[in-house]
C-alpha cells in the first residue's frame, strides 16, 4: 500500500500555483532551512533562491533580497511555509518581468503546472472523451460510468479514483495493468484511490508517458490540464504503436534505398508518421511537403490529396473544388468516415490547426489504410534489421528508464538517439549530479561527427569515474551503434543508479556501498520474518519463475498488497505469468517504478530480476525513513508544547457518575485544532479542557480516531456503507503507516463536528 501523498495549503489560489511533487520538493527544501529553534527566517531565503533554476540565470543574492525586500519582508521575520511560497511566486513573476515575455513563464513553471498560464482545450477534451467512451464502452466495469458528457466536467471526476486511467493504458498497450490489481469498488477510500493512481503514473512511465511533474495527490483532485496532459500521452502512444518496422514492415517502402532504413528507424513515430504522408502525397501529385501538423493541414488539401490517394473510391470531385477552408475540412471528414475512421475532430479543429488532434486524425487514416505494399522481399529484409527479441526486450526498457527522468531528449529509438552522446550526458547528470562538464558537451543537432566523439568519450570518462567496466569500450563505438556495448554500459548505469539510491536511503550502511549480496540477504530476511520457509540463493534461482517468492515478498513488505486468493501454483507457464503479471502490477502499486516485463520474471533473467528485488527495497526503506521523520516531527512538537498542553483534564461529576471512565472521556470537550507546515497537529487551550493526553496513550488515540472518521462518514450519508469493520481497522493501521495524513483526516473529522457538548453525546452514541 502506498503513502499517501499531498502537501495542504490553505490558501487555494497558492496550492494552485504548484503541482503536488513541486509542493513536496519545496517542502523539503523549506524543512531544511529550519535553525535549531525550528524557525525559517526571510535572510535564509536568497541563498536558497539562488540555487534553484531560473532563479540563479536571472538574478544574484543581493537582487534576490532587494526582490523580497520590496515586497514588504523583513529580513529578521520568521516565515511561515505558505508565505515562503508566496516569495517563490513573488520571485517568479519577476522572472517573467525581467524576460520581457509571459509566454515564457514555462521557463519557471512547467507547462504542465499551474492553472492560471494553462487553459483547457475545449475541443481535445471533447476528443479525448469520445476516444474513452468508444474504446471503453464495453469494458464490464467502466460502462456503468459511460458515455461522459464532454459539455461537464464527468471526465474529471471520473478520473479522481484512478479506474480510467488504468483502463485506459492498457488500452494503449495491452496488459500492462493486471487488471486484477486495479481497486474497483464503486466507492474508494484515500488509500485505494491512491493506490490506483500510483499505480497508474508508474505505468504510464512503463509505456513512455512522461510524468515527472505529476503526482497522485494532483489526479485525486482531478485537475484538469494534467488529467488531459495525462490522458493526450496514453492516446498519442496507442495511436503511433504500430508506426515502427517491427510492427509494420511495410513501412520500409518509405525509403528508396536499403542504405537509409537505419535512418528510418531512428525516427521518432511522428516525424515517421510526417514521411509516411509526404510518400502518399507526392504519388498523389501534392507539391508542398508537409512538415507540421498544424499549419501546413489548415487549408485542407493535403488531407483531400492524402485520401483521393488511399481511398479514391469515397472520392468527392467537390472537395478540392471548393473555396471555403471549412468546407472543405468538412468535405474531407465525410470522406474519411466512409474509410471508418472514428470522427473525434471537427472542420473547425482542421482549420484552426489544432496539431494533436491532425496527429490523432493522420494516425487513424495511417491505421486503416496505409496504402503500403505487400513487397515480400521488402518486408524480410526490414524484419531481418529489427533486434532480437531478447536485445529488443533490453532496449525497452532502458529506453523507458531514460524517458522516466523527464530529460529533454525524448528516446523513441534507444540505438540511434544515444549516437550523439548528449542523451547520456543528460542521465549522467541526473544520476551523478554535477559529473558532466557542459562547457566541453555539444547539443544537438551535431553536425560535425567529432563532436559526437567528443561528448561519447566524455560519458565513457565519467563512467570510469564511477569504476564500470568499461574494457573494449571507447566513445566511437557508441557513435558507431555498437548495440551490444551501448546495453552494457546502460546495464551498470542503471545498476549504480539504484545501489545509490538504497545506500542513501540506509541509515546503518555508514557510507559502504550496497551489493547485490545485500540486496539478495535483505529480501531473504523479509520473507524469513514473516514465517515463510521461501529463500532464493541468488538472483538466478530459478525458483523465482514461479513467482512465489516475490508474491510473499511483496506481502512482507505490506501485508494488504497481495490477494492471495488471486495467486496460482506457477506449475505451468500460464500460471506462472499470471503471477508475474500480478507482481508487476502489484510492485507498481506500492509505489515501485519498474520497467521489466513478465517474461523477464518467467525467464529469471537476472539483471530485471535484480532491479525489481532493488526497487521493492527502496520503496520498503523510503516509507520507513518518512514515517520515522513524521513521528520524529510530531515528538518535538510535543517536547515543544507548554506543559499546560499536557495536562489531562479532570472529569465532571456529571459525566463521571455515570458511565465512568467512558464519561470521562466522552464529556472532554474538544480544543481546536491546527495542523502547522510540517503536517504535525497542535490544539488550542479550550476552557481548561485539553486533548494532549490523547497523543501520550496511543491506543485511546486509536479508537478516538476511528470514532471521529466513524461519524465523519455516518454525517455523509451517501457513505453510510462504508461503514464496517475493514474500514475502521483501515483507519486505525492507517495512523501508524501514515500519520500525518490520519492527522490530517482527524482535524477535518474534527471541524464537521460541532464544538461542545454535541461532540460528547454523538461520540458517545458511536461507543454504544
Amino acid at each position: 500500500m502506498s503513502r499517501f501523498e499531498g502537501v495542504l495549503v490553505s490558501d487555494h489560489w497558492l496550492q494552485s500555483q504548484f503541482t503536488q511533487v513541486q509542493l513536496h520538493s519545496l517542502k523539503s527544501k523549506f524543512i531544511a532551512l529550519k535553525n535549531q529553534n525550528g524557525q525559517v527566517l526571510v535572510e535564509d531565503l536568497p541563498a536558497l533562491f539562488l540555487k534553484l533554476k531560473p532563479f540563479n540565470e536571472m538574478f544574484t543574492e543581493d537582487e534576490i533580497r532587494d526582490v523580497l525586500q520590496s515586497s514588504g519582508s523583513d529580513t529578521s521575520n520568521k516565515l511561515e511555509f505558505e508565505e515562503f511560497l508566496r516569495a517563490y511566486v513573488t520571485l517568479q513573476s519577476k522572472v517573467v518581468n525581467k524576460s520581457g515575455d509571459s509566454k515564457n513563464s514555462s521557463s519557471f513553471l512547467n507547462a504542465t503546472t499551474t492553472t492560471l498560464l494553462h487553459t483547457i482545450d475545449e475541443s481535445e477534451k471533447k476528443s479525448y472523451v469520445a476516444h474513452i467512451n468508444s474504446y471503453l464502452r464495453d469494458d464490464p466495469f467502466m460502462k456503468q460510468f459511460l458515455p461522459i458528457d464532454p459539455a461537464t466536467n464527468a471526465l474529471f471526476e471520473l478520473a479522481r479514483d484512478g479506474v480510467l486511467l488504468c483502463k485506459l493504458i492498457n488500452v494503449a498497450v495491452p496488459n500492462t495493468i493486471d487488471e486484477r490489481a486495479i481497486n474497483t469498488k464503486r466507492i474508494l477510500n484515500p488509500w485505494e484511490r491512491n493506490e490506483n493512481h500510483t499505480l497508474c503514473l508508474n505505468s504510464a512511465k512503463a509505456i513512455g508517458c512522461t510524468v515527472v511533474n505529476i503526482g497522485t495527490q494532483d489526479l485525486i483532485e482531478g485537475r484538469p490540464h494534467l488529467v488531459l496532459g495525462l490522458i493526450s500521452q496514453i492516446i498519442k502512444i496507442q495511436l503511433l504503436a504500430d508506426l515502427n518496422l517491427r510492427k509494420t514492415p511495410q513501412l520500409v517502402e518509405l525509403v528508396e534505398d536499403n542504405n537509409d532504413v537505419e535512418e528510418l528507424m531512428g525516427l521518432a513515430p511522428e516525424k515517421l508518421l510526417l514521411k509516411w504522408m509526404n510518400f502518399h502525397l507526392k504519388k498523389a501529385g501534392y507539391k508542398k511537403p508537409v512538415t507540421n501538423f498544424s499549419s501546413d493541414l489548415k487549408d485542407g488539401e493535403a488531407y483531400a490529396y492524402l485520401l483521393n490517394v488511399l481511398a479514391p473510391e469515397h472520392g468527392n470531385p467537390a472537395t478540392l473544388d471548393a473555396k471555403d477552408p471549412v468546407q472543405r475540412a468538412d468535405l474531407v471528414l465525410h470522406h474519411a468516415e466512409k474509410m471508418d475512421c472514428k470522427r473525434y475532430l471537427t472542420p473547425k479543429d482542421i482549420v484552426e490547426g489544432s496539431s494533436n488532434l491532425n496527429l490523432a486524425f493522420v494516425a487513424q487514416i495511417f491505421h486503416q489504410r496505409n496504402g503500403l505494399s505487400t513487397d515480400s522481399k521488402k518486408i524480410s529484409f526490414a524484419e531481418m534489421m529489427t533486434d532480437d527479441v531478447q536485445m529488443s526486450r533490453d532496449e525497452r526498457c532502458f529506453r523507458l528508464w531514460i524517458n522516466s527522468f523527464g530529460i529533454s531528449s525524448y528516446v523513441n529509438n534507444l540505438f540511434e538517439d544515444v549516437r550523439n552522446g548528449w542523451v547520456l550526458l543528460e542521465v549522467l547528470d541526473k544520476v551523478s549530479p554535477g559529473s558532466v562538464n557542459w562547457k566541453q558537451s555539444s547539443k544537438p543537432p551535431i553536425k560535425m561527427p567529432f563532436r559526437k566523439v567528443e561528448n561519447c568519450n566524455q560519458v565513457i570518462k565519467i563512467g570510469t569515474q564511477l569504476k564500470f567496466s568499461l574494457v573494449n569500450l571507447a566513445g566511437n563505438d557508441f557513435v558507431q551503434g555498437n548495440k551490444k556495448l551501448i546495453l552494457a554500459f546502460l546495464w551498470q548505469l542503471m545498476r549504480f543508479h539504484m545501489l545509490q539510491l538504497l545506500k542513501n536511503l540506509r541509515s546503518h550502511s555508514q557510507g559502504k556501498e550496497i551489493t547485490d549480496g545485500d540486496i539478495l540477504k535483505w529480501a531473504n530476511k523479509k520473507v524469513k520474518n514473516t514465517g515463510r520457509t521461501s529463500q532464493i540463493e541468488s538472483f538466478k534461482d530459478k525458483q523465482l519463475s514461479s513467482g512465489i517468492f516475490f508474491l510473499q515478498l511483496l506481502s512482507a513488505v505490506e501485508p494488504r498488497v497481495v490477494n492471495w486468493n488471486l495467486v496460482t501454483k506457477g506449475a505451468s507457464d500460464e500460471e506462472k505469468k499470471l503471477n508475474a503479471t500480478y507482481i508487476i502490477s502489484v510492485a507498481r502499486k506500492l509505489g515501485c517504478s519498474i520497467f521489466l516485463l513478465p517474461e523477464d520474471i518467467m525467464e529469471v533473467n537476472q539483471k530485471m530480476i535484480l532491479m525489481l528485488t532493488a526497487s521493492i527495497m527502496y520503496w520498503s526503506l523510503q516509507r520507513s525513513r518518512d514515517e520515522s521523520e513524521s513521528e520524529l516531527e510530531l515528538e518535538l512538537e510535543l517536547e515543544s508544547s507548554p506543559a499546560s498542553f499536557l495536562e489531562i483534564p479532570e472529569a465532571s461529576p456529571e459525566s463521571s457518575s455515570v458511565n465512568g471512565d467512558r464519561d470521562n472521556f466522552t464529556g472532554v470537550e474538544i480544543s481546536k485544532l491546527s495542523i502547522d507546515d510540517n503536517g504535525v497537529m497542535s490544539m488550542e487551550e479550550s476552557g481548561n479542557h485539553h486533548l494532549g493526553f490523547l497523543l501520550f496513550h496511543q491506543f485511546t488515540f486509536f479508537i478516538y480516531f476511528r470514532m471521529c472518521v466513524c461519524f465523519l462518514i455516518l454525517v455523509c450519508g451517501k457513505y453510510y456503507a462504508l461503514l464496517h469493520i475493514d474500514l475502521r481497522v483501515d483507519y486505525i493501521v492507517g495512523f501508524q503507516m501514515y500519520p500525518t495524513f490520519s492527522i490530517r483526516l482527524f482535524q477535518i473529522s474534527m471541524n464537521i463536528l460541532d464544538y461542545g457538548q454535541e461532540v460528547g453525546q454523538c461520540f458517545e452514541v458511536l461507543v454504544q
